[in-house]
């Protein structure tokens, strides 16, 4: 009997120790992290989907018909302005400028005899006239002559890079058939397209004085060296889109960026004063963002708020909150509207400077 009694009381002990652990468990569980919106300037960076382009990017195209007879480039060489690159077979062109050359001559000699023959006054002034009129006909056709023999030399228009060859040595060249393509890459120009609102809000904020100073991510997920700026901006928007291309410019001198590229353009934006949130504070119903606010009565409500730009961990809030707010930082998803909680509260400045230095 006696060992029976001492059964049941251990039995009990072991039961009110469990329901005070898990008494103890709830009470702890019960308490929530609380933060409040904090106020601080602070930078966003935008992020565009970029297309790099040559200053000068041409088509070298043939001008003459006739076999390619010389090649004095390659594929990536950088060359000067004036070099030769091609040569078309010059023996047609280099007969019809002999041609010319030897009419050009035998009617300049004509109409020298001619006019020293009207200063006697042997032959009318009409005969003078028609020997200049045929003198300067030669002269004419000389002239083009040259024109057509000079066009079987292909030279740079500008200092570039070579790019690829699209036609081997000894091809028949039509007028007008691609040889290859040169890009001036002294300076490249940068395109990016803009949604209307921020279209709206750079051209609210220029300052005509100084231009917009952007960075190129590059594929390599590098910071290229040099800093671009914005020159201008397309006349119009694509109707599909409702974005506007942006044109930005950067300095090449190691030639490191090529005609064709992609990357990243990264554009910082100011925000003074602006009201900060945790991203982690926050959900979203139906695209619109909320957060649970304590009230006086340490019960939770749910509030909408409009997000005017966003950081990695953190938004940047516009409307439905203020400095003087509590909002849950975690635990959202475990209560409901009007739950009452307990909660601990931190400091909003050491969340938000905790928040950035886990996004760097």
């Amino acid at each position: 009997m006696m060992r029976k009694i001492l059964m049941s009381m251990s039995l009990c002990v072991v039961l009110l120790a469990s329901c005070e652990s898990k008494k103890h468990h709830e009470k702890e569980a019960s308490n929530y992290l609380v933060t409040s919106p904090v106020r601080k300037d602070t930078l966003i960076t935008n992020e565009y989907v970029a297309q790099v382009k040559s200053i000068r990017n041409i088509e070298i195209r043939a001008q003459e018909r006739g076999y390619l007879e010389d090649i004095y480039v390659d594929e990536g060489d950088s060359i000067k302005k004036g070099q030769l690159m091609f040569r078309i077979m010059p023996k047609l062109y280099e007969a019809e400028q002999q041609k010319a050359k030897a009419e050009a001559d035998f009617a300049r000699i004509e109409y020298e005899n001619t006019k020293v023959l009207a200063d006697s006054n042997v032959v009318a002034p009409n005969e003078l006239a028609m020997a200049k009129a045929h003198y300067e006909k030669a002269k004419a056709e000389l002239a083009l002559a040259n024109v057509h023999l000079d066009f079987t030399a292909i030279r740079a228009p500008f200092d570039g890079i070579v790019d690829r060859l699209h036609l081997k040595l000894g091809s028949l060249v039509d007028e007008g058939d691609l040889l290859t393509t040169l890009s001036d890459n002294s300076e490249m120009w940068v395109y990016y397209n803009v949604p209307e609102a921020e279209y709206l809000e750079y051209k609210a904020n220029k300052n005509s004085e100084k231009k917009k100073e952007v960075a190129l991510l590059m594929a390599n997920n590098k910071i290229y060296n040099h800093h671009g700026f914005v020159e201008t901006i397309e006349g119009e928007f694509n109707n599909e889109t409702g974005n506007i291309a942006f044109r930005a410019s950067f300095p090449n001198p190691e030639g490191l960026l090529r005609h064709g590229e992609t990357g990243t353009i990264l554009t910082k934006i100011p925000y003074k004063n602006a009201l900060l949130v945790p991203q982690k504070a926050t959900y979203e119903v139906l695209s619109k963002h909320f957060v649970y606010v304590i009230n006086e009565d340490n019960k939770v409500e749910p509030r909408e708020i409009t997000v005017q730009a966003e950081l990695p961990h953190i938004y940047v809030v516009s409307d439905g909150l203020t400095v003087n707010d509590k909002i849950l930082l975690e635990g959202i998803r475990k209560v409901r509207n009007g739950d009452e909680i307990e909660y601990e509260f931190e400091d909003p400045n050491e969340v938000i400077n905790h928040l950035e230095l886990y996004a760097e």
